[in-house]
């Protein structure tokens, strides 16, 4: 692969791709940055599918390899919401700082070991010959009672590490990328992609 161009138009992500991926060699550009302005139409009902739709549509616009993830927040004490819904939940527009307050409120009164929620993600990497690899990965902690630390993004300064003792967004990124759904979700990607010949490395 000459490069990886992924569906995203999410900076914050995109920066926490290209960390998790730079020993590869192989430069990871957005849809935007590669020219690409398709409307795509996440109407999948998994992560996984999402992540396909995405993928897909990127490889079919560019006529090369493409990757894509699909992300979102599992809280078993509302029924598995936000899900595939974390970053439409309460509007697109409205901002994480709000997000994470209504979270904290709807949880207001559960008990911490009833709190568990995880991140999920699904990346898909779609070739134009039509192949399809696949990865799937979480990171589980508890919703807190507040919001802390400065790093990360949405739903991390609310998303509570028990045996860690600190929260998502007071982690450093590399620690996070070490651990992160995102993180264990590309790592099994790029070893997958060693192993089909497309990035150089060690399976």
């Amino acid at each position: 692969m000459k490069r990886i161009i992924f569906a995203t138009g999410n900076a914050h992500k995109l920066e926490e791709i290209r960390g998790i991926l730079e020993d590869t060699g192989v430069p990871v550009v957005s849809m935007k940055e590669a020219g690409i302005d398709a409307d795509i139409v996440e109407d999948g009902a998994t992560f996984a599918e999402n992540a396909l739709i995405k993928a897909r549509a990127v490889c079919e616009a560019s006529g090369e390899a493409a990757m894509a993830d699909d992300s979102g927040l599992v809280v078993d004490a509302l029924g598995g919401q936000p899900g595939i819904y974390s970053s439409r939940w309460m509007g697109e527009d409205t901002s994480y700082h709000i997000k994470n307050a209504e979270l904290i409120r709807l949880l207001d009164g559960v008990p911490e070991e009833k709190r568990t929620a995880r991140f999920v993600c699904s990346i898909a990497c779609v070739f134009p010959d039509g192949t399809v690899l696949s990865s799937e990965e979480t990171y589980e902690g508890i919703i807190g009672y507040e919001e802390r630390g400065e790093n990360g993004f949405g739903y991390d300064p609310v998303f509570y590490l028990p045996d860690r003792g600190c929260y998502s967004a007071e982690l450093s990124p590399e620690e996070k990328n070490r651990i992160s759904h995102r993180g264990k979700a590309l790592r099994a990607m790029r070893d997958k992609l060693i192993a089909r010949g497309e990035l150089k490395g060690e399976t």
